[in-house]
């Protein structure tokens, strides 16, 4: 019997550290859409995975952007609009996702040196003190990276 314990103490070992990824705070599924018209904001999408207590994410500082903003497009009267976020909330052990038509992260004057194949740096400021560093595929306007197999 002693023998057996032993012989399951790796697969504990394993089915806790794969479990422990789903207990931090991460973010995944990153990337970039630069705009069709040069001078316009590119947009940053990803989804973020909560961690065992409840967060928010209040900021997104790309380096080669002077200026980024946590927006949300909503539909109102019938019409789309967008409207600057303070800060997005992550409820423990949720997932919120940033996607088009959603919420996102718009990225003001980005240095004409980003371009589609690149990649982008995104830190991520969360309310409870996490900072983290999500590396994001730069695409251009109108593609995706469902379209390119990617993320």
């Amino acid at each position: 019997m002693r023998f057996r314990s032993f012989a399951f103490a790796p697969l504990a070992a394993l089915a806790l550290v794969s479990c422990a990824k789903d207990e931090e705070l991460y973010v995944d599924k990153s990337w970039v859409v630069l705009a069709a018209v040069p001078g316009n904001p590119a947009a940053a999408y990803f989804t973020i995975h909560g961690g065992p207590q409840a967060n928010a994410l209040i900021s997104v500082s790309v380096e080669p952007a002077i200026k980024s903003e946590i927006h949300e497009s909503v539909s109102k009267d019938g019409m789309m609009t967008m409207a600057p976020l303070d800060s997005v909330p992550v409820p423990a052990k949720s997932t919120v996702v940033f996607a088009p038509g959603g919420k996102h992260v718009m990225l003001f004057e980005l240095r004409s040196t980003v371009k589609p194949g690149g990649t982008l740096q995104l830190q991520m400021n969360f309310s409870g003190g996490d900072k983290l560093l999500v590396d994001a595929p730069v695409f251009a306007a109108g593609q995706a990276p469902e379209a390119n197999g990617k993320n």
